[in-house]
């Protein structure tokens, strides 16, 4: 898995490719939390390339949600999410926990 950070005012964009699995969660977690620790607590997560999120992926994604609205810090987005892993995230009842996009720059606008 490929991943790449770039940050546009307040909001940091992370972009992945691939598969989000037990073995790449880790690394994906690790690129969030790098963004937290800098005290950056808005995301856009561009899921353009990610062709499967496992759980292991949905918890990186739950947890990195639940450290940004922590105290009403901040949020995570979901930009361009593969049809197959939005019904899973239906399935799981998360989806409610999301706001999605169609683009990097919708997502961004959201944030103004």
């Amino acid at each position: 898995m490929e991943i790449t950070t770039s940050t546009h005012g307040k909001v940091s964009v992370v972009a992945a490719s691939g598969r989000v699995d037990s073995f790449t969660a880790p690394r994906l977690s690790e690129a969030f939390q790098t963004q937290l620790d800098r005290q950056n607590f808005w995301f856009v997560f561009d899921m353009t390339e990610i062709d499967y999120v496992s759980s292991a992926g949905l918890r990186v994604m739950i947890d990195i949600q639940k450290a940004c609205l922590k105290d009403s810090q901040g949020e995570l987005t979901l930009v361009n999410v593969q049809r197959r892993i939005y019904e899973t995230l239906e399935l799981a009842g998360f989806v409610v926990l999301f706001k999605f996009f169609d683009s990097v720059e919708n997502a961004l606008s959201y944030f103004e």
